[in-house]
């Protein structure tokens, strides 16, 4: 469960999956423009489309989601920017491999 008051940051484009706590903060800080210790969850998804990685930081350290699908792929929403908002809800049917619906 996502605690209130978390947001949900999607990244736009895609990044080399092989990354991990330290160069996926990094792109949050400089490319995403925001605090990556902020306690929020920023989601990444790999050029394929079908793995996908979400980074979160609470008081005590980082955290790192991997999900691959079986089948299918991950439906990223852009928006012409470098990261989307979307809600907690959006979260789960992007997880799912659906289309986000609209917030």
């Amino acid at each position: 469960m996502i605690a209130a008051g978390v947001k949900v940051w999607v990244a736009t484009t895609p990044v080399d999956m092989r990354k991990s706590f330290d160069a996926l903060a990094s792109i949050v800080e400089n490319f995403l423009q925001c605090d990556p210790h902020g306690g929020h969850l920023f989601v990444f998804r790999n050029k394929g489309g079908y793995l996908a990685k979400i980074l979160w930081h609470d008081r005590e350290g980082w955290t790192i989601y991997y999900r691959r699908l079986d089948h299918g792929l991950f439906h990223f929403p852009d928006n012409g920017t470098t990261a989307v908002e979307i809600s907690r809800e959006a979260l789960l049917d992007l997880l799912s491999g659906r289309p986000v619906r609209k917030s």
